[in-house]
């Protein structure tokens, strides 16, 4: 099942989108990833979510979350 508070950066035919999990259509396009990055941490920080930023070849490269930690870190005390 698709959370949509998760924000997807993709690479689209004419730039970068941001994507929330589950739709088909961009959000806005933009002309740079990092451009398209920026807006989706705000969305993903609005949302209380997840952002995953895909690369060039379609894979995560990198996430972040902004809301509940699937996987927190581990206190070392």
């Amino acid at each position: 099942m698709a959370n949509r508070k998760n924000v997807h950066i993709v690479q689209r035919e004419n730039g970068w989108g941001a994507l929330r999990e589950g739709g088909q259509r961009a959000t806005q396009v933009y002309d740079t990833q990092a451009q398209a990055i920026q807006a989706g941490r705000q969305m993903a920080r609005q949302g209380q979510g997840e952002l995953l930023i895909h690369g060039q070849d379609g894979r995560i490269r990198a996430r972040d979350s902004y809301g509940n930690d699937p996987c927190p870190p581990k206190d070392s005390k």
